[in-house]
């Protein structure tokens, strides 16, 4: 699973998360944030969309929704030729 750097939070200190990487293999997003440890957060996630044991819910601040879009944007450069969802 080679992973390329798409963007770290531009406000991160000492080049820290929050982070967004893209699997070059699969075109899969890795989203690197803030673990969700709320319990009221949690089962409100739970609630609508089961957490396996092998998942993770991780917040991302909203100054990240740019790099979020232009992670997608690059992910569909890299899988010329597939049908966008």
């Amino acid at each position: 699973m080679p992973l390329r750097l798409i963007a770290l939070d531009p406000d991160t200190d000492g080049g820290d998360c929050p982070a967004v990487f893209l699997d070059t293999d699969s075109g899969d997003l890795v989203f690197q944030g803030w673990t969700v440890t709320d319990p009221a957060a949690l089962a409100e996630v739970n609630g609508v969309s089961r957490i396996a044991d092998n998942e993770s819910v991780v917040r991302l601040p909203t100054r990240m929704r740019k790099i979020v879009l232009n992670a997608l944007l690059e992910a569909e450069r890299d899988r010329p030729g597939e049908d966008p969802v």
